[in-house]
């Protein structure tokens, strides 16, 4: 007979044995021991041998990593070479990243949730895209001949957009996507995206008062919306209100919006602008507190006439 004590322990190795086989990835040999050894491999740049021990690479994470390794052997691959009056070459992707394309693609189809596989298919496109979108002429809004205005539509960049925002998307909790896809979108220009992206990042981190301060600067630089920046830069504020550098960007908008007011003679717009500028030039050795000064002379000097 069994003593009890002999018997329990037995059943709790047991269930720790079921257990770890719960956990054990499908795909058999392709599973946790021969992937790892996949990647150690790849960190090796030993990308040859990696495919060859990921065969035919039939489950998502085998062709995710299959990917990888023909995304570095692209590296060393020879650039091709663009035909007259085609695309860049720039813009045109090495055979070796088309095969990394196709394992990538292959990685979301059968898990459409793989945010790893997401971010590699924008990374791999992303360089081609920039040089892609370089090549297109800007949109001009009518009734402005020669005014920049938004980028031109480009299938590839929009291709990067989207990997990047089924990336997030495949992450709720995550950061990195979002973080990359406003890098991209703001190098081609592309600021309705980047500004969503802004937004989802706030949500996600909302009492990171950097980030406020980076969508404020976001706002008031490449969006063009330095209104929108002060509202960003107000709540930045909330978190950390002795940030003198933060209240003179808000001082330095507030300055613009009078010195505009000035220029189009409406004074009580100035003059109330003026206020908060005064309010937010909190340095008096600042460009802003002398800025201010002198436009506060100008108003004073309009008001004696």
């Amino acid at each position: 007979m069994i003593p009890g004590r002999v018997r329990s322990g037995a059943f709790v190795a047991l269930l720790i044995a079921a257990a770890a086989c719960s956990r054990e990835p499908a795909g058999g040999s392709k599973g946790g021991g021969a992937l790892a050894d996949v990647r150690s491999l790849l960190s090796e740049r030993r990308y040859d041998d990696a495919l060859a021990r990921l065969g035919d690479a039939a489950d998502p994470e085998a062709a995710y990593l299959a990917g990888r390794a023909w995304a570095g052997k692209a590296e060393s691959a020879p650039a091709p070479i663009g035909a007259p009056g085609g695309p860049p070459a720039a813009s045109l992707l090495k055979p070796e990243e088309q095969r990394a394309l196709g394992f990538y693609e292959r990685a979301v189809a059968a898990r459409p949730d793989f945010g790893d596989a997401h971010v590699a298919i924008a990374e791999l496109l992303a360089p081609h895209a920039v040089a892609s979108a370089a090549a297109l002429p800007a949109a001009v809004p009518r009734g402005k001949a020669g005014a920049p205005g938004a980028a031109a539509p480009d299938p590839l960049v929009d291709r990067v957009l989207s990997s990047y925002g089924n990336a997030m998307q495949s992450d709720l909790a995550g950061t990195q996507a979002a973080e990359a896809l406003i890098a991209f979108a703001t190098r081609v220009g592309r600021t309705s995206e980047a500004d969503s992206a802004f937004q989802e990042l706030v949500r996600r981190r909302r009492e990171d008062q950097a980030l406020l301060v980076r969508y404020g600067d976001f706002l008031a630089g490449p969006a063009g919306n330095p209104e929108a920046a002060l509202a960003q830069y107000a709540q930045a504020l909330i978190w950390k209100p002795d940030d003198t550098a933060t209240k003179l960007k808000m001082a330095e908008i507030h300055l613009a919006a009078a010195a505009a007011y000035l220029r189009d003679l409406q004074y009580v717009q100035a003059e109330a602008r003026l206020k908060y500028a005064k309010r937010y030039a909190v340095d008096p050795a600042s460009p802003q507190a002398k800025r201010l000064a002198e436009l506060e002379g100008r108003v004073r000097e309009i008001r004696g006439r």
